[in-house]
């Protein structure tokens, strides 16, 4: 699976898309006009307009062990610790990490669209504009799941807001435009064409990217994508760590409701149905009697919730919700998070080969309580916490939506689980050669184990494929 880094540095992009005029040609038979898109002479007056608008930020976090980068080179031990051996009774050290983002102004009041993963657990944000001038900033709200936050500064005058634009007509092809400070280098200007749309990268259940090969570098987080008539219609967030000249952003039209939802309430709520779904495999779709294999099957319904109530059941396969067809588990979770909560929907389902629409009232997807679902269990003696294994955990984590497992979500320090070298992220397939599939199976395998005997386990990690690691019980 490819690596995406989530821009942690401080820039501002834009990306520009639209029709420019070429020169018409003729064919032998008609006149008509040449629509293919000409490189235009120059982004200059757009970059002129649009760098009011966009600012730089600046944050400082306060972390325990180091934080996020020290844990990626040092794989979450403490090299001091290695050296001088543990020191238990000490207080814990706390790092000051600095990082550099971008955002863009969307009215005179200050507020300021940005990623959440550049403001997120900050002690201090400061907002530059283009003019020089600073301000403190405040968090107004964060929406984690879709990597966005708005923030706010007080007292500037005169502030140059950005049109929002529309993302769902942009096209692949058009040129795109970005103006920010990748590495620190303030109004840098680059430009390219959107690559793609409705990219899924693996960074939570929303994905829905916008691809581009306008340069974008660490700093561009936050940025505006712009097209040719100075509207904003993405939100620039992630680059292939591998790939050069590949970027990604969330497109407006998914933003407008979340940062409308940011401003007025400070957070963000969703629609919750209440099932674990899977994609329909071929081989599923003609078990289920599938005609055109599109569909998105119910692999477990949470008692209680809306689902159950309605009288949705385990094996059905949601074809349709409101009169619109559904292809995928994401298509789903997205149309499903894009009503409102406590709105009645007609959710269409093939029971037996045959279809039956059922009336379900949506109730508030809280993630708290979501994950809470799905069976957390924490084995205090070995120091791990473990979940089982669902679509969307699976795409967040990089694992395939059929792959069997029980995840990973936390490694005690200095337990057993670390020491033999077990990290978050990590997908447990065997226990002692029994298959692992649930927290069930887990709890299981680990009983039948004596104190003393050795436990080993078969984990699935990223790229690194297959790791096997051994533990004392």
């Amino acid at each position: 699976m490819r690596k995406f880094h989530f821009l942690p540095i401080f820039v501002i992009t834009f990306l520009v898309t639209g029709m420019l005029a070429g020169p018409i040609l003729e064919d032998a038979s008609a006149a008509k006009p040449n629509t293919v898109q000409m490189i235009p002479e120059s982004f200059s007056e757009l970059a002129d307009q649009a760098r009011p608008a966009v600012v730089n930020i600046r944050t400082v976090k306060t972390t325990k062990d180091g934080g996020r980068v020290f844990r990626h080179f040092f794989g979450g031990r403490d090299p001091f610790r290695d050296f001088f051996g543990p020191n238990d009774n000490g207080p814990s050290r706390e790092f000051k990490q600095r990082s550099l983002g971008s955002g863009f102004i969307i009215d005179k009041k200050g507020f300021i669209v940005t990623n959440n993963h550049v403001v997120e657990d900050a002690d201090q944000i400061k907002v530059r504009l283009s003019n020089d001038e600073e301000y403190d900033a405040e968090i107004v709200g964060r929406d984690p799941n879709t990597d966005l936050a708005l923030i706010k500064i007080k007292g500037a005058k005169n502030l140059t807001p950005l049109p929002m634009g529309d993302s769902k007509s942009l096209r692949v092809g058009t040129w795109v435009v970005a103006i920010g400070s990748p590495f620190g280098l303030e109004q840098t200007v680059t430009a390219g064409i959107v690559s793609a749309k409705g990219r899924i990268i693996g960074s939570g259940p929303y994905d829905d990217f916008i691809q581009t090969d306008a340069s974008i570098n660490p700093g561009n987080s936050g940025g505006p994508l712009i097209n040719l008539a100075g509207e904003v219609v993405g939100i620039n967030t992630a680059i292939v760590a591998s790939g050069q000249g590949i970027g990604f952003a969330i497109p407006i039209n998914m933003a407008k409701d979340i940062i409308a939802q940011l401003q007025s309430k400070g957070e963000v709520t969703r629609g919750w149905l209440g099932v674990g779904i899977q994609n329909l495999t071929p081989e599923l779709a003609d078990y289920y009697k599938v005609e055109n294999g599109k569909g998105v099957l119910v692999t477990h319904v949470f008692e209680g919730d809306p689902a159950d109530q309605a009288g949705i059941i385990v094996n059905d396969i949601i074809t349709e919700v409101d009169g619109k067809p559904v292809a995928t588990s994401r298509e789903l979770s997205r149309t499903i998070a894009g009503i409102g909560v406590g709105k009645e929907s007609i959710i269409t389902v093939l029971r037996d080969g045959k279809e039956k629409k059922i009336t379900v009232q949506t109730a508030k997807r809280e993630d708290e309580k979501t994950m809470a679902k799905q069976e957390p269990k924490q084995d205090d003696e070995l120091g791990l916490t473990v979940r089982s294994l669902d679509p969307e955990l699976a795409g967040r984590f990089g694992f395939d939506e059929t792959e069997k497992g029980l995840l990973v979500t936390g490694v005690k320090a200095d337990s057993k689980a670390e020491e033999a070298g077990i990290q978050q992220g990590d997908l447990i397939k065997e226990v002692n050669r029994s298959p692992i599939s649930s927290v069930r199976d887990f709890r299981d395998a680990l009983e039948n184990i004596k104190k003393g005997d050795t436990i080993r386990m078969l984990l699935k990690r990223g790229q690194s494929g297959f790791i096997a690691v051994k533990m004392e019980k």
